[in-house]
């Protein structure tokens, strides 16, 4: 049950999620009087629809996308002095203008999409994109300002009773040869919150962790409340060989792939894990580190790609940083909401923020300088924009609007190459997922 109630939110937040996209792009071409003929969410068969004013809105069968049909997307073939057509690629432009000119109705040339100056293309454009730049960011300041994450935190979890080597296996049981843990010689207990360490007030794990680090081979006095009261303790960290952390807390490793050891203070505590709530700076971050690892994964894809039809082809296990799909990133929902081990608020994070993930991959990807993708019409109309003010510049007479429809055929090729794409990951999800526990 917790599985499909994980994929149903998945399916509704990706349904607004291309509706705010579409919304993003309509509010602001109605604002500069472009006409917008059609509102739709989905592709294929209409399964409902309404019209309002001028505009009529509905939901398709497929929810893979969505559209606003922008009233003269493509300039007239006056506008732009178009010749007879004498290849396939001119047949296929001149057919794109011809459309386009059709649904402009007597007298609203004024009101086509191409009239408009290059700074209110620029607002119409990337409207979409940055309505689901604004989506990942409101869900991940949810997640973790609102509910918070798992951190560790200043409540010890357990004790160790004796100290044993750092390269031992996990669960290694004392023997009578092992000495004894210093933080179990000092009487600290599980469920212990320390307060202060050596004089020290300490609000966090990472705090606590680097005192200890630092102190060797004397004792120090600790405070823990325990039961509501506080417990003044003394403690005698030693000297022992662990793993080195960076800034970050991550382990840190050798050419070997080993952990990189160094002589440390320590006292044989580990933390217990609490949700915390986090700084608006610290999901404004992860919105910033999501954004950039995005786009790097969207200028990798041809070769990410092909990786992946090799690993599946060769019967491979998928890596947990592989590309997913739609199919994929609803069978994460799925994953994470039935994780009965976890609480229902760190599941809840967690599917937000896969679901922010998500409108982030749809801002990069939306912004990549194609046809039919938004930024290939950004790019279109900063050239046109570029051209007009190199003729004011020069005194030259204003330029004819760019003929965007011969970018048709490429539009049509893109299409084509994402549509199978899609498709494909689709299929790869299907018979051969990323499972992420």
């Amino acid at each position: 049950m917790e599985a499909l109630v994980g994929v149903l939110v998945f399916v509704v937040v990706l349904l607004a999620s291309i509706a705010l996209h579409e919304v993003g792009h309509m509010v602001p071409a109605k604002r500069f009087g472009v006409r917008v003929s059609q509102y739709m969410v989905g592709f294929g068969p209409t399964l409902w629809s309404r019209t309002r004013g001028e505009t009529e809105y509905g939901v398709k069968a497929l929810p893979l996308g969505g559209y606003v049909r922008l009233i003269g997307m493509y300039p007239t073939d006056d506008a732009v002095g178009a010749r007879a057509p004498r290849n396939w690629f001119q047949r296929v432009a001149a057919d794109a203008r011809a459309a386009s000119a059709d649904e402009i109705r007597p007298g609203e040339d004024h009101r086509a999409f191409y009239r408009l100056s290059t700074p209110k293309k620029l607002v119409v454009m990337l409207g979409g994109p940055v309505m689901n730049l604004f989506i990942a960011v409101v869900l991940l300041v949810v997640a973790y300002v609102g509910i918070g994450i798992p951190a560790s935190s200043t409540t010890v979890a357990s004790v160790s009773e004796c100290i044993v080597a750092a390269d031992a296996p996990a669960g290694t049981p004392c023997t009578a040869d092992d000495p004894a843990a210093p933080a179990a010689a000092a009487g600290l207990e599980p469920g212990d919150r320390i307060v202060s360490y050596d004089g020290v007030e300490v609000t966090s794990w990472a705090q606590v962790s680097g005192l200890i680090r630092d102190t060797t081979d004397r004792s120090v006095p600790v405070v823990v409340e325990r039961d509501g009261r506080e417990v003044e303790l003394t403690a005698a960290p030693v000297v022992a060989d662990r793993p080195q952390v960076d800034g970050d807390g991550n382990v840190v490793t050798g050419a070997d792939g080993q952990p990189v050891l160094r002589p440390v203070g320590f006292l044989g505590i580990s933390p217990a894990s609490e949700i915390q709530r986090q700084p608006l700076g610290e999901a404004l971050t992860v919105a910033a580190t999501g954004t950039w690892e995005t786009m790097k994964v969207v200028v990798t894809l041809p070769q990410r790609v092909v990786d992946l039809v090799a690993t599946t082809v060769s019967g491979g296990e998928r890596d947990v940083t592989s590309i997913v799909g739609p199919v994929g990133i609803g069978r994460f929902a799925g994953e994470i909401a039935s994780m009965d081990s976890e609480p229902v608020a760190v599941r809840a994070a967690g599917l937000l923020s896969t679901l922010a993930m998500l409108n982030l991959a749809l801002f990069v990807f939306n912004l990549l300088p194609l046809p039919p993708l938004d930024g290939g019409h950004v790019v279109t109309a900063l050239w046109e924009g570029a051209r007009r003010q190199a003729a004011r510049v020069r005194g030259a007479s204003r330029p004819r609007p760019s003929d965007s429809a011969r970018l048709v055929p490429l539009a049509y090729t893109v299409f084509v190459l994402l549509g199978g794409v899609g498709l494909l990951l689709v299929y790869l999800d299907i018979v051969n997922p990323v499972r992420i526990g």
